[in-house]
Formats: C-alpha cells, sequence, structure tokens
C-alpha cells in the first residue's frame, strides 16, 4: 500500500539560522557550566535542574514523570537520573498512595544544601556566557523564546 509522501514545508533561511543559533548557544553555555560544576567538584547541570524542579514544587515532590517533563528528559533517562540522586541522600522516593507503580521524588534538607552550593556556579556561568554577550537584548531574547515554549506544551 503506497504511502503519500508530504512534502516539507518552505523553511525560511533566517528561522532555520536563528534554530542552529538557539542550538550552538545552549550548547556552549552549557558545557562552561558543566566543567565549572566540574572544577568545583560538584555534580552535573542536570542534577541542578532536578533539585531545583522539586524545590519549586508543591510539597518539594513530583511524581516522575513530572520530574521528567521538567526538566525535558525521557522517563527513563529520568528513572536512572533519580536513582544516582537518591543514592547521594538528595532526594528519596515514596510511594504514591492510590498508584501502586507510582513513586513521588521528594527533596531532602542535602538536596537543598547541594542546590545551595551549586547555584553560584550556575550562575556566575549564566551570567559570564549567557547574561554579558545577550546585553539589552535579553526581553527582546526571551519574548520569542517563551512563545515557542507556550506553542509546544506539551
Amino acid at each position: 500500500m503506497a504511502t503519500k509522501s508530504r512534502a516539507a514545508p518552505k523553511l525560511d533561511p533566517q528561522h532555520l539560522a536563528a534554530w542552529r543559533a538557539v542550538l550552538g548557544a545552549q550548547a556552549r553555555v552549557v558545557r562552561r557550566v558543566e566543567r565549572a560544576l566540574a572544577e568545583a567538584e560538584l555534580p552535573p547541570l542536570a542534577w541542578y535542574d532536578v533539585l531545583w524542579a522539586l524545590h519549586e514544587a508543591d510539597g518539594r515532590r513530583l511524581r516522575i514523570r513530572e520530574l521528567a517533563d521538567a526538566v525535558v528528559l525521557s522517563p527513563t533517562g529520568m528513572s536512572r537520573l533519580v536513582d544516582r540522586i537518591e543514592a547521594a541522600g538528595c532526594l528519596r522516593r515514596e510511594p504514591v498512595p492510590d498508584d501502586r507503580r507510582g513513586s513521588y521524588a521528594v527533596l531532602t534538607p542535602e538536596g537543598t544544601a547541594l542546590l545551595r552550593r551549586m547555584w553560584p556556579i550556575y550562575e556566575a556561568g549564566i551570567a559570564e556566557h549567557f547574561a554579558e554577550p545577550v546585553g539589552g537584548d535579553a526581553a527582546k531574547l526571551r519574548a520569542p523564546l517563551e512563545r515557542v515554549v507556550t506553542a509546544n506544551e506539551p
């Protein structure tokens, strides 16, 4: 049975260039921040993202799937990451009362302390490698990127 092929839409070269710039900027800044965290003998940035999502959540806890959505990671990848963070004592799992297979990730005091140790390095990386080059264009940059996020909400 033959399937209809759909013609790809024409992409404006400026949109493609902007897309590549976003990807390149994100990759380079994250690499710099990751290196600074490693030099300070701290865990990778993904740990910060998980701990921050839990810190901001009601009750400082999220279901593993919600956590995966919050940090844009696959459920399998999140499960492995949660295992490592839990082994370090920075979060704990709790069962979901009405779902025998489900569990919450809950921020521990050790996780909060680690978040506080990581933030100054992350903040300095954002300031140096993102804020300085962006300068006064932050608001102009933020608005279209937020529209992209909103348009692609799950």
